[in-house]
């Protein structure tokens, strides 16, 4: 016989079952939005989370260095996607997509009530042919139209994007100091700096971070430049730990032979033959180390580059939400010693 359920029985009901749901999932999600270890940052008192949203694809195809075409509507998702499960910065350039990388990050922010860390980079600059090239002399103006397109009072980290023209360096940073001291910029950054150019900065303010590359197929950074940093109290934000996606399990060859034509990467050497090949083998063996603890080969790229001491957090891209949950635990995870040293003694092996 078939008895009624009451309206009473049927809240129950449902708050039985949706305490089951918290009690499996709960903790989970948490762990994913709360529990996030911060690292300080340098000499300011931003305090990062382990992995940043990186928003240089999202700046769409159509200029030098392009990802290809994006959907504005799937960045904003994946900024969304970043922010709700804990990311708490994010670093976009003025050069990306020419400005309309900024423009995104605004638009995802005006609708988000999330109030993460806005980093943005000057020095690069383009003409109406939509050509690049480096100018150190528009700083200035630059921060200005960067505050338009962010729609931001103040910009949380103003990095110098190339260290080029060199011998524009010290007044380009005698440029962002002054910045910072009228709070148009609440700190100064370096990105792709060698030491002796940071120590030429630093005789005239003090560097807050730098931002180099750094993956298991780009060490270069080790030998000078993360000591110096660490030793300096220099935070080190490294962009591409997954070598822009050939480290992530997802790439083959024929997705790269079918990249868009505005596809930067179609021209770089890393995804070209016989290092290609090599690459994908990398990939490949992190990701079975990855299998063992149920994430994919980027999360593990992204765990490596995280271990080293010298580094304060990753910059990680994403175009999708999809994509965003799946570079996520990168934010928690951390590689045990013995694989990382597995890892180690692999690239010596395996990687010039």
């Amino acid at each position: 016989m078939l008895v009624p359920v009451t309206c009473k029985s049927s809240r129950r009901n449902v708050l039985f079952g949706l305490s089951i749901l918290w009690i499996i999932s709960g903790p989970r999600l948490l762990g994913n939005m709360k529990s996030m270890d911060k690292k300080k940052l340098g000499n300011s008192d931003l305090e990062l989370t382990a992995i940043g949203f990186g928003a240089w694809a999202i700046g769409g195809g159509d200029w030098q260095f392009a990802w290809g075409p994006q959907d504005d509507n799937d960045s904003i998702s994946a900024i969304h996607k970043a922010l709700d499960l804990g990311i708490n910065w994010i670093d976009t350039a003025a050069v990306y997509g020419l400005g309309h990388s900024e423009e995104v990050v605004a638009r995802a922010l005006k609708s988000s009530s999330h109030k993460p860390y806005v980093f943005t980079k000057c020095g690069l600059v383009w003409d109406e042919k939509r050509e690049v090239s480096n100018d150190l002399k528009k700083i200035r103006s630059e921060a200005e139209n960067s505050l338009r397109r962010l729609q931001v009072e103040s910009i949380d980290l103003y990095q110098m994007h190339w260290p080029k023209p060199d011998e524009e360096i010290e007044e380009a940073w005698g440029v962002m100091a002054d910045l910072q001291k009228e709070g148009k910029v609440r700190w100064i950054g370096v990105s792709n700096f060698s030491v002796s150019q940071m120590e030429r900065a630093l005789k005239i303010a003090p560097i807050t971070s730098n931002q180099p590359p750094y993956s298991m197929l780009n060490r270069a950074i080790e030998a000078e430049i993360l000591p110096f940093c660490e030793k300096n109290n220099i935070g080190t934000i490294s962009y591409a730990p997954m070598h822009s996606g050939l480290l992530t399990g997802a790439m083959t060859k024929e997705r790269v032979a079918n990249f868009p034509q505005d596809d930067f990467r179609r021209n770089a050497k890393n995804y070209q033959e016989p290092l290609l090949s090599r690459n994908l083998a990398v990939a490949e063996f992190i990701g079975a180390i990855g299998k063992r603890h149920g994430v994919s080969a980027g999360v593990v790229a992204i765990a490596w580059v995280l271990h080293h001491s010298a580094i304060t957090g990753a910059i990680v891209g994403g175009r999708s939400a999809k994509q965003v949950e799946g570079v996520i635990p990168a934010a928690t995870f951390r590689l045990p010693d013995e694989e990382f040293l597995e890892i180690k003694a692999y690239l010596a092996e395996h990687v010039a």
